[in-house]
């Protein structure tokens, strides 16, 4: 059998294999029992096929990028995949961006269409786009509204009457496209923050992202008797490569959960059966210890994969006896690798699973610098980024090692350990956090004259920021002017939770702050 190298093609199988079994339920916008949506493998294509048909009359072209701005729900793999299947590039931005992260975003992909979210969860980034950025945004802007409305700004389109501008045309464009992409062509671009504060642009080609999720999909023994509850965010390549795609790959019914609440995750966990359920540590801490977890029945679950912090032995434990999970595996990754570097396996023994982060994935391998950093080269390590050669040249070197900037231990097993970073990067609820960033948006605050941010171990969320701060005198600044501040130049997540003044810096001989001091 000819091997999937691109996501259209894994689409066109899973049709074939699966027509008639359930690809999607989302029922999260639903006040009734019956699900808002529920799509069959055919269906959800058909709709795939629609959504790329829609782009093609809107004039976007093979290559071109599309950016999606969205939560989870099932707009969010019917237009990736969509975009794929015109023949264009994805581009996901992180739903706790601002509205100004979200822009430079757009313009440094150079967009040509974009899908955005319209009011959910106090805030409309549609509006707020269209309103303040108009003139920057591309030609082509489609509104998913969540809450029932079909009202969208001036300059945008409703998702409905974005799918009627597809034609039967444009459609066998869309096909004739999807056969014309090639292993090799850029799936996506995921960008994430850089030590130098600027985000930097993670170009992954087809054949790196469909290896890396069939690896993942693989190792968890998924089937088309799955169903994947998605607490995970699609922008994150853990709710995108280990989420939908390998749905695509192995048949497994997709149930998106856009905002998660213990309560939530086990309502729909119960309610859809779901038998796999990735997530950060956090979100199984906060089930295991919620009062209400006996009033659900959460038996249909086998597999629960985490990763992102420090996994106590104790929680895999408890998932194990408390919530009778069969699988509980632990990996590692980063977006430079499509997500994908060394994962555990089913057969690992609780001690493996919470205190490593297993072997190198199928068609990985991992090995140590001289200093301790973990290297990984193989099929799923990025082309390099976006517009930026010299970046990537520092990241891989001319062998195709993979500069991760993670300090780790492999023990005689083979299995990978992180024990430090050789950058300051800390890891906040799952995401990555890069100070540098947060450090240069407190620059522009009137009144400081110098910061340093650094992570401080948190119960809820593994790692948040903590400020330290010099200051001009006479500046009245408190710490609750400097959050709010950072509120609102900065997304949730790299927003400090506590600020210190000092009246100077702990320094090395050559000048630089001594952050480990400062921790």
């Amino acid at each position: 059998m000819e091997p999937i190298l691109t996501t259209p093609a894994a689409l066109r199988r899973a049709v074939r294999t699966w027509p008639e079994k359930i690809a999607i339920v989302d029922d999260q916008w639903s006040s009734t029992d019956s699900p808002h949506v529920a799509l069959t493998w055919s269906e959800f294509s058909a709709a795939v096929v629609t959504f790329a048909g829609a782009l093609v009359a809107s004039g976007v072209a093979p290559g071109d990028r599309v950016a999606v701005w969205s939560p989870n729900s099932y707009h969010w793999p019917i237009a990736a995949l969509g975009v794929h299947h015109a023949g264009a590039t994805l581009v996901p931005l992180n739903t706790r961006y601002t509205a100004g992260e979200a822009i430079e975003i757009i313009e440094r992909s150079d967009a040509k269409a974009a899908i955005v979210s319209g009011e959910f969860l106090g805030s409309d980034h549609l509006a707020e786009l269209m309103s303040d950025h108009r003139a920057t945004m591309p030609d082509v802007v489609v509104g998913v509204t969540l809450n029932g409305s079909s009202v969208v700004p001036d300059g945008a389109v409703s998702w409905a009457d974005f799918l009627d501008r597809a034609t039967d045309e444009s459609r066998r464009e869309a096909e004739s496209r999807a056969d014309a992409v090639a292993p090799d062509d850029i799936s996506d671009i995921l960008f994430t923050s850089g030590t130098t504060g600027k985000s930097k642009g993670v170009l992954a080609e087809h054949q790196q992202t469909v290896a890396g999720s069939r690896a993942w999909g693989a190792n968890g023994q998924l089937s088309d008797e799955d169903r994947y509850l998605m607490v995970n965010p699609y922008f994150h390549t853990f709710g995108y490569k280990a989420g939908i795609l390998p749905c695509v790959l192995f048949g497994v019914t997709m149930i998106p959960l856009a905002v998660y609440s213990p309560t939530e995750a086990m309502k729909l966990a119960e309610k859809q059966r779901a038998t796999v359920f990735p997530g950060a540590p956090t979100i199984f801490q906060t089930i295991l210890d919620d009062p209400a977890r006996s009033d659900h029945d959460l038996s249909s679950l086998r597999l629960v994969v985490t990763g992102a912090a420090i996994v106590p032995v104790v929680l895999v434990e408890r998932l194990q006896h408390e919530l009778g999970v069969d699988t509980v595996i632990t990996a590692y990754g980063l977006t430079e690798a499509s997500g994908f570097v060394s994962t555990c396996t089913p057969d690992d023994d609780d001690e493996t699973v919470a205190n490593t982060c297993g072997r190198a994935f199928d068609g990985m391998e991992i090995r140590l610098s001289e200093e301790g950093e973990v290297l990984a080269r193989g099929t799923m390590v990025m082309r390099g980024y976006l517009d930026d050669p010299a970046a990537t040249k520092e990241t891989i070197d001319e062998d195709g090692w993979l500069h991760t900037g993670d300090i780790g231990t492999i023990d005689e097993r083979g299995n990978l350990k992180i024990t430090d970073r050789l950058k300051d990067m800390y890891i906040c609820g799952g995401f990555n956090v890069y100070p540098a960033e947060i450090e240069q948006a407190l620059a522009r605050l009137d009144g400081v004259t110098e910061s340093a941010v650094v992570g401080m171990s948190d119960e809820r969320l593994g790692e948040v920021g903590r400020a330290y701060l010099t200051v001009r005198d006479g500046s009245e600044l408190d710490e609750a002017a400097v959050i709010a501040y950072a509120k609102q130049h900065l997304a949730n997540f790299k927003v400090p939770r506590s600020v210190v003044f000092l009246d100077a810096f702990p320094r090395n001989a050559a000048g630089k702050i001594l952050k480990r001091e400062l921790a």
